[in-house]
């Protein structure tokens, strides 16, 4: 018996006693009661699951934010910035960097160019310590935060959400989404870590307090 007849035989097992004229409609779906397993600080469980992945996270003030975006790019010597369209300007630093302007459209050798790029994001999750980009104002298309090497995200306390369903919530599936879960890694069959090869090397989070 191979695999594809198994199952089928298991479907029409389950099916055998359901009547014909029956609908799914028809059965109401229980009420599910999901226990939350973030617990009560949400922030700080961000911060802690994000670290794990390697992202460097710092928790500021409003006040503070541009400060430390200029830090984070101070801290790996960056001298080139992408500024994707609807940023707020109060969240880029003065620096030695050149701004770049994502309009017209960056090339892709530009991008490749850029040391670093800023992004606000959608929503982020404490559980698995993931922002989420909607490429929404202030996050540019897919290939600013793809290309350059450093990726700043400015965060909200009030954008961090306990866990997955939470945050699917709060988001449009029309729009393109991209979840990131630390700096961009993979590893080879000897489990050798290598950071940079799918998008940037380095993830700096700034948290802004309330």
């Amino acid at each position: 018996m191979n695999g594809r007849k198994s199952i089928l035989d298991a479907v029409r097992g389950a099916l055998a006693g359901v009547p014909g004229s029956e609908n799914p409609d028809d059965i109401p779906l229980p009420a599910i009661r999901r226990a939350d397993h973030a617990g009560p600080d949400v922030v700080g469980l961000f911060a802690e699951r994000a670290a794990e992945y390697r992202a460097t996270v710092v928790r500021v003030p409003a006040a503070e934010a541009a400060a430390a975006v200029g830090r984070a790019l101070a801290r790996t010597g960056a001298r080139s910035l992408v500024v994707p369209s609807g940023l707020p300007e109060d969240l880029v630093p003065e620096g030695p960097w050149s701004r770049l302007a994502d309009a017209p459209p960056l090339t892709v050798g530009q991008l490749d160019g850029a040391d670093a790029v800023v992004t606000t994001v959608a929503t982020a999750i404490a559980v698995t310590g993931t922002v989420i980009l909607d490429h929404g104002p202030g996050q540019g298309r897919r290939a600013l935060t793809l290309l350059p090497d450093q990726h700043v995200c400015v965060v909200r306390v009030d954008q961090i959400v306990p866990d997955v369903p939470e945050a699917l919530s709060r988001l449009d599936p029309r729009r393109p989404l991209t979840l990131i879960s630390g700096p961009s890694a993979t590893s080879d069959i000897e489990l050798e870590r290598v950071e940079g090869v799918h998008g940037p090397r380095t993830l700096d989070i700034v948290l802004v307090m309330a």
